[in-house]
């Protein structure tokens, strides 16, 4: 039996068994694709010493995952969620095995075909987070009571920051000490481990949902429900867009190597600090939330998340630039922590896998669409007029959306 909840208590939610496993699996499934993350860049990198080959990296995620998600909303809105996260779960492990297959006991692959398999594998791989994360996100909702959505989103957050600040160090610094093939055996054993943990947790009913529904009615009511709500809709259009131009991990690579001069254990750092920040944030955030006058807050990080992106690229010393990462992260965060809160409360539980896959689709895909975005105008204009460049835009966005939803910088939480 779960003792009586206090909704003032900062623990709450992970006093409540199945979230605390939930967020352990998380944790060690998203550590595990962090650590992919950074080997990957900094294997093709080594390969191709380009800077359009990373960002074809993201491209190859974001291609799949855009064209699943509506779909996969409809199926976490209508079959068990736990068993499309064990699913997709499992496609993530698979995928860390044929990475290390590659990589150790067939590189006669890498050397006939050049990068184009890893290509393929992170395609696969983007299918997977195409299921996996509208139904990650409804599935949490299910977990804990309403009241401890806010506590559970800031704790969900911790959980994944953590990951994303010690999967891309401890990826780097395998990769940097111990070679490419160490390193992907430690995404294969993460991956596992996550994969165990989610089973762990207890299924749930399926939502009730629409009788005599077509797929494409549901498809649809996911779709204009989030365009019919003008807060849940100005969050995520704010967070796309800052994050489509603002981001700057895809060129991560070539300033580790061509400005700051680190290799690739610096690059592990580098990877890590935003999420060191977003961490850091998050735990703050369990005791002292940002829901009164979340709007304002929320634009003001996110414009600062921009200040922060354009300070990185000018930037030429290693210990700063880890710094201004850092604090871009603690400006994220914010974001990230209201906008869930604001998609979780405003949302019936019936319609979650599909809200959730709209919100994947314009921030998730954003983040491989930034870093196709950052590769190619890193080969236009060169490294850091683009990431200048990104940054500046990321600041327009805000002034537009401050502008064009005025209900979401009065919101309060």
């Amino acid at each position: 039996m779960e003792p009586p909840l206090d909704t003032a208590d900062p623990y709450a939610s992970l006093r409540i068994r199945d979230f605390r496993w939930f967020v352990i699996a998380r944790f060690t499934l998203t550590f595990g694709i962090q650590m992919q993350s950074v080997i990957v860049g900094w294997q093709v990198y080594q390969i191709t010493h380009d800077a359009l080959s990373l960002g074809l990296i993201g491209l190859s995620e974001a291609l799949p995952f855009f064209a699943v998600s509506l779909f996969a909303g409809h199926v976490a809105d209508n079959v068990g969620r736990k068993g499309v996260i064990l699913s997709s779960s499992t496609l993530y492990f698979v995928c860390a095995s044929a990475l290390l297959l590659i990589s150790t006991k067939s590189e006669w692959i890498l050397h006939t075909h050049g990068v184009f398999p890893i290509y393929v594998i992170i395609f696969i791989t983007g299918l997977a987070r195409g299921f996996l994360t509208p139904s990650q996100s409804a599935f949490l909702a299910q977990l804990v009571p309403r009241e401890l959505y806010g506590n559970a989103s800031t704790w969900n957050s911790v959980s994944w920051q953590l990951a994303d600040v010690t999967g891309p160090a401890v990826g780097g610094l395998i990769y940097g000490f111990s070679g490419v093939g160490s390193a992907y055996t430690g995404v294969v054993i993460m991956t596992m481990i996550g994969l165990a943990a989610f089973t762990i947790v207890s299924r749930k009913p399926v939502p009730e949902h629409k009788a005599g529904e077509s797929i494409m009615q549901s498809l649809a009511g996911g779709l204009k429900f989030v365009f019919r709500d003008q807060i849940i809709l100005s969050a995520i259009t704010l967070d796309m867009f800052a994050v489509f131009f603002g981001g700057a991990i895809a060129v991560l690579p070539i300033f580790a190597d061509q400005v700051l001069h680190t290799g690739a254990k610096g690059l592990g750092f580098l990877r890590a600090a935003p999420a060191v920040g977003a961490a850091i944030m998050s735990i703050f955030q369990t005791h002292y939330p940002f829901f009164k006058r979340a709007g304002r807050n929320l634009l003001i990080c996110v414009f600062g998340f921009g200040v922060a992106i354009i300070a990185f690229a000018l930037s030429k010393n290693f210990y700063l630039s880890l710094f201004i990462l850092l604090l871009s992260g603690m400006f994220d965060n914010v974001s990230v922590v209201i906008r869930h809160t604001i998609i979780q409360l405003h949302t019936p539980d019936e319609m979650r896998g599909r809200v959730a896959a709209v919100n994947g689709i314009f921030v998730g895909s954003s983040n491989e669409l930034g870093a196709f975005e950052s590769g190619v105008a890193a080969k236009l204009i060169g490294l850091v007029p683009s990431v200048v460049f990104g940054g500046t835009m990321a600041l327009l966005v805000v002034g537009a959306v401050r502008t064009f939803a005025p209900r979401l910088k009065q919101l309060q939480l």
